[in-house]
Parts: structure tokens; sequence; C-alpha cells
């Protein structure tokens, strides 16, 4: 499958999503059949809702500001969006609790570095922070959508399908972000100190939380010569430089530093394309299962 030349952007919708999951089909181990690399992306579900909440304030805060009826609606489709992430990661991780994972001290830990941190922020701040996060979401979306086969791989099949979803959203909307950073600032120093704080929050903060979920779900894998195999093999589908997650990725995170970047110089319409017709289709889509309801926010002058 081949990109297409990047187009006008098409209207983002808010989903609704219901996927009722149940801690008993639950695996811990998704990605890829690991406990250590799977435990990455556990961590990140549970954090990702504060992130999504910082993201949803920040949007609605500065969409006051915005002159653009067009813009408007932009931000209220990603915060529409960014509102049933959160939801329905909350769900999930209220199961991943039942197998467990520390989602209740991970969740103390998160809201107060985000009550007390990062949302006392300026808002100018915020703002900047908010597009970085966008811009990292937007790149573990792309490398996703470039490697379907890793969802195939466990038979959790709603986990697969939460995922998915996601995936197929933040690639939907992540220009938004930051083009409502580039209307409401424009700062190339302002946009830096966002995305550096982004990346110790994804790239150091979530790791970290998440290389100790299997010690602290199952302290005895300290000693067992299999765990740490395990952890051998998910570093490389983490951080290989050939086609690790965030290893192979770095130069699309990196390109957020180039002064006249935007988020659609790396272009996904086809992918999108794709994945719609894949998820979404009425008879035979892998969400039409747990899609409730569907709209575009309207356009208001």
């Amino acid at each position: 499958m081949t990109t297409q030349n990047p187009g006008v952007n098409l209207q983002v919708p808010v989903r609704h999503m219901d996927f009722q999951f149940d801690a008993k089909d639950l695996d811990p181990k998704m990605y890829r059949n690991t406990e250590f690399a799977s435990a990455i992306f556990e961590a990140l579900s549970i954090f990702l809702t504060f992130g999504e909440d910082l993201v949803i304030d920040t949007a609605r805060y500065h969409r006051q500001f915005v002159k653009d009826p067009e813009m408007k609606q932009r931000l209220t489709a990603l915060i529409g969006q960014e509102a049933i992430h959160s939801k329905m990661h909350n769900e999930f991780n209220d199961q991943l609790a039942k197998h467990r994972f520390p989602v209740p001290l991970y969740r103390f830990l998160a809201d107060k570095v985000f009550e007390y941190g990062l949302k006392r922020l300026p808002n100018r701040m915020q703002l900047s922070l908010m597009a970085g996060i966008e811009h990292f979401t937007a790149v573990v979306a792309e490398y996703m959508m470039k490697h379907e086969e890793v969802f195939f791989e466990s038979p959790d099949e709603k986990q697969r399908a939460l995922w998915m979803w996601h995936m197929l959203e933040e690639s939907e909307h992540k220009d938004i972000a930051y083009d409502a950073f580039q209307q409401l600032s424009g700062s190339y120093s302002l946009r830096v100190s966002g995305f550096v704080m982004a990346t110790i929050i994804i790239m150091v903060l979530v790791p970290l939380a998440g290389s100790v979920i299997p010690l602290i779900r199952k302290p005895s894998n300290a000693l067992r010569p299999a765990y740490w195999k395990d952890v051998v093999f998910s570093l490389e589908l983490l951080a290989g430089r050939e086609d690790g997650v965030f290893g192979s990725t770095m130069g699309h995170v990196m390109d957020y530093l180039r002064p006249d970047f935007h988020p659609n110089d790396h272009d996904t319409t086809a992918y999108l394309d794709y994945y719609k017709d894949k998820l979404l289709h009425p008879q035979t889509g892998l969400l039409t299962p747990y899609l409730v309801r569907e709209f575009v926010p309207p356009v208001r002058a």
C-alpha cells in the first residue's frame, strides 16, 4: 500500500464506543506475546487518560480565542474524540487492575503529577505541551498503521479493537492541536519547550513506569531467566533501530524540531482510507460491533 499526497483535511467524526471489556478475556501479553513490551503499552493506557484530559481541558480553554469557525469545529472534534478515548481506556484499565496491574497506584501518581505540575503550567505552555503530546501519539499511530500484523498475534479481540480504534483517530486528528498552537502562538521556542516536556513524559516516565509492572505483578520474575529473555526481546521490539516502535521512528519524532514542520508532512491518507474500510465497514468492520454512534460536530459562526 502506498501513501497519497496530502490533500484537504477531512472532517473528524466523534465516535461513541462500547467495548464491554471483561477481565477474563484480557490478554496481559497483547503486544507480540511479550510480558515486558506489553507492560509498556498497558502503562501508556493508564497514563494517557490523564494526558487526554489535559488535551481536552487545554483545547476547550483555547477554543474561545480561535477566530476561524472551522478551526473551532476541529477543536470540538478533537475534544470529542479524546473524551471517548479517556472513557474507554479508563474502562479497560479497570479490567487491567483485576490482573494485578498497579492501576490505582499509577492513577494516584499521575493525578499528582498532572494536578500539581502540568496543569499549573502557564496556558501557553499547556498549549505547546498539547501539540507535543499529539505529535508523539501520531508517530506511534503511523507506526502501528504500517504494522497491522501486531494486532492479530493475540486472541484478545476487544483489546485489539481498542488500540486499532485509538490508532485510527489519533491519525485523523493529528494536525489539530498543532494548527491551533500555530494560530494562537506560533512561537518556535515555545513549541520546542512543549516538545521537550512531552518527550520526558512519553519516552522516559511512561517506559519507566511500565518497566516495573511485570515485577510488581509477579516478583518472582526477577529470578526467572525466561523473563529476562523476554525483556531483551521486548527491548528490540521497542527500541530496535530497524523496526522498533520507538527506535525506528526517532527520525519522525525529531522532525518536529524543523521550523517549517507540519504533521501532514507525514501523509497517512491512504492508511486512513484502508483502515476506515477495514474497521468501520457496516458489515465486516472490526469496530462495527462496538460502535454506538458517530457524528461530526457542526461548524458554528
